[in-house]
């Protein structure tokens, strides 16, 4: 591996990753609440008024009940609640047996995934709901418009605890140990504030857009990606930036999409250049840059050129993704172009052709499983490891913006166009 900088990845006997960076400090994880109890919040931030919830029926609909065009249907059910297109899915992280979507028609709704009844709607939005995600303990629901209003809900009672309103929303993503929520901003502004308490504090952009942002696993630093593809990774209690990514060793557009190696050492980016850039997050150094024109076996060409914004934004980056259990990244295209990087040698294991777009890509927790979900309305699976096809789960009319995977990937919810939400039953994949 090509390391201008020391710091290298390898195989050992059983093909796991093992990282010669050594991370100084460890943290014990009981220990993040207490640390993001200790971050010097600012008593910055007013609390909106409280809507009035509305009455709501509640509804479910099966596939027999379903009209319209004759398409193979894999699914369980079916939640047609919504009245426009379903942007966002999210599970409770403790059970997995309720799910929370956003829509186009401004509302939210929280629903089990065993039946699929509505639980409660989540009302008193200005734009489409485009952000849902549950705390860490299961006890509340956020929700996000796109025009910055953000509510936060109880469970237990169904009631609205919180709600405040920023420019407009581009993400939120909760604590992993903390009743603490994250949010980027279309002014470049991250949030970061104490449930339901209000208490915050911002981290101040680069005058662009927040595109996307994570936190993580340790809990105590977060990294952000911003339009102009500047790359910062954040100290959380400090508000402190540890590392920027810019200029040449940042993007030359957009970054899309971000993700965080299970053992916080690395940090994988993409962007509208058409590039993914994996990040060395103990010493801020670029490890290497991926481009789509490498050719199966071996290394990455030449990137998108400086100036060439036109031709990289035809074809961007949308997902990027680590395998859990090997030393794979995944990165999918606009194009329909699905990638498979062996990280140790930096070479292209797999070149594979969606035919539409890539919308979003996450790999099984404990296999080499590879789930994608696409414009054309299905969500593929693949083998890692081979690039061989390992199912299809189809059944939506519209395509699929967003899914969210059980921890045993035996079950998967999906978001779509179509205005509606699906429930798929799966076999696990083979370990």
């Amino acid at each position: 591996m090509d390391d201008p900088d020391g710091a290298e990845a390898h195989l050992n006997n059983n093909n796991d990753v093992v990282e010669v960076i050594e991370l100084d400090g460890d943290a014990n994880p009981d220990d993040l609440a207490d640390e993001m109890e200790d971050v010097d919040f600012a008593d910055e931030c007013g609390d909106d008024e409280d809507d009035d919830d509305d009455d709501y029926n509640e509804e479910w609909a099966s596939e027999a009940d379903d009209g319209g065009e004759s398409v193979p249907d894999d699914s369980e059910f079916t939640v047609k609640k919504h009245k426009g297109a379903v942007f966002c899915v999210a599970l409770d992280p403790k059970s997995n047996a309720l799910a929370v979507t956003g829509g186009e028609d401004d509302l939210a709704y929280v629903w089990r995934v065993g039946d699929g009844e509505i639980l409660f709607p989540c009302t008193g939005h200005k734009d489409s709901v485009t952000c849902t995600g549950f705390s860490h303990d299961s006890s509340m629901v956020a929700t996000g418009d796109m025009s910055g209003l953000i509510k936060v809900w109880s469970l237990a009672t169904a009631q609205e605890l919180w709600s405040f309103e920023v420019s407009d929303l581009e993400w939120i993503e909760w604590h992993h140990k903390a009743p603490v929520l994250l949010a980027g901003t279309n002014s470049g502004e991250v949030w970061m504030w104490k449930i339901p308490a209000g208490d915050c504090r911002t981290f101040q952009g680069p005058g662009c857009q927040s595109m996307c942002g994570k936190i993580f696993p340790d809990g105590k630093v977060a990294v952000v990606g911003y339009e102009d593809g500047t790359v910062r990774i954040w100290d959380l209690k400090q508000s402190t930036p540890v590392f920027t990514f810019k200029g040449k060793d940042g993007h030359q557009g957009s970054v899309t999409c971000v993700a965080v190696h299970d053992d916080g050492t690395l940090v994988l980016t993409g962007s509208v250049d058409r590039t993914a850039s994996l990040l060395n997050a103990v010493t801020g150094k670029v490890l290497h840059v991926f481009t789509l024109d490498a050719k199966v076996g071996t290394g990455s060409g030449a990137g998108a050129a400086d100036g060439d914004e036109e031709a990289g934004s035809s074809n961007s980056v949308e997902s990027v993704g680590f395998c859990k259990v090997h030393p794979l990244i995944a990165v999918g295209y606009l194009d329909g172009t699905l990638v498979i990087w062996d990280v140790p040698s930096q070479t292209l294991r797999h070149r594979l052709q969606e035919g539409v777009g890539v919308v979003k890509l996450q790999w099984d927790l404990s296999s080499a499983t590879l789930f994608v979900c696409s414009l054309d309305g299905r969500v593929r699976l693949y083998d890692g490891r081979s690039g061989a096809s390992a199912g299809l789960l189809q059944g939506h009319r519209g395509e699929v913006l967003d899914f969210a995977l059980s921890r045993d990937s035996s079950m998967l919810v999906t978001a779509s166009g179509d205005h509606t939400a699906k429930v798929f039953h799966l076999q696990k994949p083979d370990r």
